[in-house]
């Protein structure tokens, strides 16, 4: 298995190796007869926080679906473990933005969780226990006999997460999580998620629109390109953030590397949409 290089970014010590557990080889996709990506090549680490930003149409999300064996590539592969990825396993875990509909609104908090235990043809008898650990663990454990509809937009969004976490995953896919909520609740579930994976040593890939969130979030950040070519391909840039963890909504905002990395990936940008 190889393996990438990584800085200590708490000491500033020396590189040290992380395992390889996610690979896009030359990864290819089309849709409707349309280049969505151009063969794309990126290897992520165990433990690694990705984020992706680009602009609308680009690919984001079809990384994420093929990532997740949702999506097939025309040409190239993608690999996890070193092993060819040929459709959905209960090792990836894939959260929506649409929390709304991600939930069963019939079931409780707990019954919502307990579903992918299920899936996972869990023992009726440890379902509970483990659905339980998992809300605590995200801070729902008083809200595990409400229905969705009784939650806010913050509360239902960490149940899907915490649905996803009840599954075990070695790799959660996100796609714009976060899009649909308000700016406070916004950076305070970007704070949880940094802890749950700081805690987990889960490897995130996450889309969003939002450049201080993407680097706020980030290990590396992934830039694509929309209407990719030969001469301009899908990647554009991958640009590693090498700010100290854990990370504060004020101070690392406020640091000079924050701000430079912010004006390199806005000028990328154009205006700063995705």
């Amino acid at each position: 298995m190889s393996a990438l290089p990584v800085i200590d970014i708490h000491t500033g010590a020396a590189p040290v190796l992380r395992e390889t557990v996610l690979e896009f080889d030359q990864v290819a996709v089309q849709l409707g007869g349309r280049q969505i990506l151009s063969p794309t090549s990126l290897k992520i680490g165990r433990g690694e926080f990705i984020t992706i930003i680009g602009p609308s149409g680009c690919g984001k999300t079809t990384l994420l679906r093929a990532a997740a064996g949702f999506v097939r590539p025309e040409g190239g592969a993608v690999l996890r473990q070193g092993r060819l990825v040929g459709g959905p396993s209960r090792e990836v875990a894939f959260v929506f933005q649409d929390y709304a509909h991600a939930l069963l609104p019939w079931r409780t908090v707990q019954g919502n969780v307990e579903l992918a235990l299920e899936a996972a043809q869990v023992p009726a008898t440890e379902r509970a226990p483990r659905a339980q650990q998992v809300l605590q663990t995200v801070g729902l454990a008083a809200h595990a006999a409400k229905f969705p509809a009784q939650l806010s937009g913050g509360m239902q969004q960490r149940v899907q997460i915490a649905r996803c976490l009840a599954q075990q995953p070695e790799l959660m896919m996100m796609d714009e999580p976060f899009g649909a909520l308000d700016a406070m609740t916004r950076e305070g579930l970007q704070d949880e998620l940094a802890r749950l994976v700081r805690e987990t040593g889960l490897t995130v890939l996450f889309v969003t629109h939002d450049l201080e969130e993407a680097i706020y979030l980030a290990d590396r950040v992934v830039a694509l390109r929309a209407n990719p070519t030969a001469e301009r391909p899908s990647l554009a840039r991958v640009i590693d953030v090498n700010l100290p963890r854990p990370r504060e909504q004020l101070a690392t905002k406020e640091h000079p590397e924050f701000l430079r990395l912010r004006r390199e990936l806005y000028g990328y940008l154009g205006h700063g949409h995705g």
